[in-house]
This record gives C-alpha cells, sequence and structure tokens, in this order.
C-alpha cells in the first residue's frame, strides 16, 4: 500500500520558506516630554522645519499668513516674509537651498531664499488644495486633506505619483502638516491628537502617535487650537511638535506601548 502524506509531511520546511510578513496594523506610540519652549500664540502653525540651527515655520489665515524664523529656546520671530495677504498659508518644505511654502485654496505656491526668506518665485494655477508638504528623495511630498499624498516634481511641481494612504486597509482622510523622519512621512491627522506614520512606497500607515497627554495639556481657546506642526532635527534625532497658537512647542520622544488599533 503506498504511504499516505500527512499535513506535516505534505507542508513545505518553514526554514525553506518563510511565512510571509502579515500586516497587523501600525506600533502604537506615546510621548514622552523632553523640553518645553515657548511658542508665539499668534502663530496659526501651519509647516514647521527645522534647518541651520532653528525653526522655521508657515503660518495661516489671511492678512497674517507668512514664514518666519524662529529662535528655538526663547520662540523670538528672527526674521519673516509676509505672504499675500489675499492668501492663507500653508504647509513649508525645505528644498535645496529654498524653502517652499503652500497656499490653501490659491492655486499659488511660493519659493523663498532659505538664508533671507525672502520672495525667490512662485506658481500660480496649482489645481490642488494646499495642506502640508516635506521632502522625499523622490520629490515633494504633499497633502490635500484627504486620504491620498501627491509626490510632486520639485521644480515644476508636477504630480509624478499619488499615495493612497491606509490604515488597517482602510483609508484615512484629513491628512495634514508632514515630516520625512528615517524614510517615513510623519503626518498630523486634522483636529485628531494623533500623528501617523507613512510607508511612502506603499501608504501603508506604520506607526501611530498618541499625542492626547500634551493635546489635552493646552488651553482650548477655539475649534482651531489644534495639533500642528512636527519638525526633525536630523543632526540631534530630536523631534518637536506644537499646534495652531499653541503657547509652547515640545520635544519629544517616541515609546512603543502594546495598544493596537482596531
Amino acid at each position: 500500500m503506498a504511504p499516505v502524506a500527512t499535513a506535516q509531511d505534505a507542508a513545505p520546511s518553514a526554514e525553506r520558506t518563510p511565512a510571509p510578513e502579515v500586516y497587523s496594523g501600525p506600533a502604537v506610540y506615546r510621548a514622552e516630554i523632553v523640553a518645553t519652549y515657548p511658542h508665539d500664540t499668534a502663530a496659526f502653525t501651519q509647516g514647521l522645519v527645522w534647518h541651520d540651527g532653528h525653526l522655521f515655520e508657515s503660518t495661516g489665515q489671511e492678512g497674517q499668513s507668512e514664514v518666519r524664523k524662529v529662535d528655538l529656546e526663547t520662540g523670538k520671530v528672527l526674521n519673516r516674509s509676509a505672504i499675500s495677504a489675499d492668501q492663507f498659508g500653508e504647509g513649508l518644505a525645505l528644498s535645496g537651498r529654498e524653502f517652499i511654502s503652500l497656499t490653501w485654496r490659491n492655486g499659488v505656491i511660493h519659493r523663498w531664499n532659505a538664508k533671507t526668506l525672502k520672495p525667490a518665485g512662485s506658481k500660480d494655477g496649482v489645481p490642488f488644495e494646499g495642506w502640508g508638504l516635506t521632502t522625499s528623495d523622490e520629490g515633494l511630498i504633499h497633502s490635500d486633506g484627504t486620504a491620498t499624498l501627491r509626490v510632486l516634481d520639485p521644480e515644476s511641481f508636477e504630480v509624478l505619483r499619488m499615495i493612497p494612504v491606509t490604515m488597517n486597509g482602510q483609508p484615512l482622510p484629513n491628512l495634514n502638516e508632514l515630516e520625512m523622519i528615517d524614510g517615513l512621512v510623519y503626518a498630523n491627522v486634522w483636529q485628531s491628537p494623533f500623528i501617523v506614520a507613512i510607508d511612502p512606497a506603499d501608504g501603508v500607515i506604520k506607526r501611530l502617535v498618541d499625542l492626547r497627554a500634551i493635546v489635552d495639556s493646552i488651553p482650548m481657546t477655539d475649534r482651531d487650537t489644534v495639533l500642528n506642526g512636527i519638525a526633525w532635527d536630523p543632526k540631534k534625532r530630536r523631534l518637536f511638535v506644537t499646534g495652531k497658537r499653541w503657547p509652547s512647542l515640545f520635544e519629544i520622544n517616541l515609546v512603543e506601548t502594546e495598544a493596537q488599533v482596531r
């Protein structure tokens, strides 16, 4: 009689055929405060970048929008350049020797000299809203408040690629201010106390950062006083977060937890 193969006999060797990695949702982190710094409560923070030993910030609201250079320790504005009074400033990113800033619904993208913050050119007729912006090896990465990111050519602003963003297989909208950190795109989720870290290769959210303890400590002056602003100092590996009209900016460490996203 022929031998009968058992399930164990028939199964391929685990050593020869490793089981594929299964995505089980993002790792969840909490924020541990390292230091607290003053922040201008008049700043409707839209974009935040660390560069050359200082913070650079873009602010919103028509008639109040600007890009500015800020001293970390004191929160003092060291230099500033106004955005046209009829425009609503949004995200900010460093590209080469220039900062690039978005406008919300004005269809305009601005360039600024990174040393002087003097205007270095603008592009009109951009056919999408501007929310957040960051820089990657592939190009600029742009958000418009939906669950999709765009990769833009940093010179022409042509759309090179779209990145649908998902968490546990579901689209996650309201992606706002962006920051590239160690190959992942960190994004504020608008009007929430959470930041997500997105793999730009496939749009899958790999990390969720729970900032509820920090957000709860901030006096809410209105519904727009929300978490918004992520900056990364790659040399000293420091992570900074703040919010619109917040009195404080925080340096934080991320501590992984055992929490799960269902």
